[in-house]
């Protein structure tokens, strides 16, 4: 082989290493590159996987407070006056004069009619008469019982003689004692034909005009006392054990707006209404002033419940799993599934007392939120001032 080839073979050789080292730097640092890129990339994903807080608005929360919870049961029903009577005559005869009409106030006593007393004048002048009579022949009779008396002790006379004057004078004592008897049935049928007011009231329905014919028992006059009402409502049987006499109701009368009236219960029906599973409960109401009428209706609640300051909060906040009852606590900028204890729920007033869980003061989502983890991250959502540049609202993790 001569030098040139050798020279050549060698140079071959050096060419070949170098290509192959370069290779091999190539892939190094190819494969150096690909680790950082499959390193970095877990990071970047792991970044995008964190959620965004949920935005909550000042209305989505309620706070814990100590307040008075009632438990009541809606009413409604007719008024009607506590005390009303029918005067009826006692008396027969020709009404004479009628004084009042409907609707005029009357106070006990008062005159209201009056019916022609001729014919009672005249059975109390022959009463008075048979009295009279009476009298006298009593008095006869006691002079006879006196002598045949003093007859008797100088023995002038036997003991039947005396004893028969004696019989005599008793007999005219009792009659004497049926005459005065039958005179003041007289005196009452006189003054019974004048028909006065029991009761202070109201004329509430003239029966009879003047001129009238009236028998004994026939209606004269309808009259009202207006100062206490009672308030007559049908209420389920089912709520019966928890009504009881003493209770406070507040109710609305038609035509008189806002005004609120109260009224007490007084009795309770011990049968429901034939055909239906209510009991009527009576209740008392006071109307000092007249203003109530009989017929009115009346709508309202009966409190059958009431707590002393106690914590509770909105019942829109209370959820509910498998009988469990829990709430959504917003703190810390999170929001913290916990289970709560509950007590008396007021429906009037939407809320429910919280005996366990919660403290007054904390904050409980009212919002309906589906699907939520514990723990999730929250912040409230505050509106922007009215005519504020940026109308975006601001975000801030805050309490309310």
């Amino acid at each position: 082989m001569s030098a040139m080839q050798r020279t050549f073979e060698r140079s071959s050789g050096n060419g070949a290493r170098a290509i192959a080292l370069a290779a091999i730097v190539v892939l190094v640092a190819a494969g150096w590159l690909l680790t950082r890129h499959s390193e970095s990339k877990p990071a970047a994903s792991s970044a995008a996987d964190v959620p965004a807080p949920i935005e909550l608005a000042p209305a989505d929360i309620a706070s814990v407070s100590l307040l008075k919870l009632t438990q009541t049961l809606p009413i409604s029903g007719a008024l009607g006056p506590l005390v009303q009577t029918t005067l009826k005559a006692r008396v027969a005869g020709d009404i004479m004069e009628i004084s009042v009409r409907e609707g005029q106030a009357v106070h006990r006593g008062d005159l209201l009619e009056r019916i022609d007393t001729r014919n009672l004048k005249a059975q109390f002048d022959s009463q008075q008469a048979a009295l009279d009579k009476a009298r006298a022949d009593l008095a006869l009779a006691k002079l006879n019982r006196d002598n045949n008396a003093a007859m008797l002790h100088e023995h002038y006379i036997s003991q039947n003689a005396y004893d028969t004057a004696d019989s005599a004078y008793q007999a005219d004592l009792a009659s004497v004692k049926v005459a005065e008897a039958q005179l003041r049935l007289a005196q009452i049928a006189l003054e019974d034909a004048d028909v006065r007011s029991p009761i202070d009231g109201f004329v509430a329905k003239r029966l009879a005009q003047p001129g009238e014919k009236v028998n004994t028992d026939s209606s004269l006059m309808t009259l009202v006392d207006l100062s206490h009402m009672e308030l007559q409502a049908l209420a389920p049987a089912s709520e019966i054990p928890t009504v009881h006499v003493g209770q406070t109701a507040h109710f609305h009368v038609g035509g008189f707006g806002d005004r609120l009236f109260e009224g007490r219960v007084d009795r309770i029906n011990p049968i429901a209404e034939e055909g239906s599973r209510s009991i009527t409960v009576y209740l008392e109401v006071a109307n000092l002033d007249g203003a109530l009428r009989g017929g009115m209706f009346a709508q309202g609640d009966l409190t059958l419940d009431q707590t002393a300051p106690t914590p509770a909060m909105p019942s829109a906040a209370v959820h509910d799993e498998a009988g469990l009852p829990f709430v959504f606590v917003f703190a810390d900028g999170k929001i913290v599934r916990r289970a709560i204890t509950i007590g008396l729920a007021s429906e009037e007033q939407g809320l429910v007392e919280v005996r366990s869980g919660v403290k007054p003061g904390e904050q409980v989502i009212v919002a309906k939120i589906d699907s939520i983890k514990d723990g999730t991250a929250a912040v409230v959502k505050v509106p922007a001032p009215a005519g504020a540049k940026d109308p975006a609202a601001a975000a801030v993790p805050a309490k309310v």
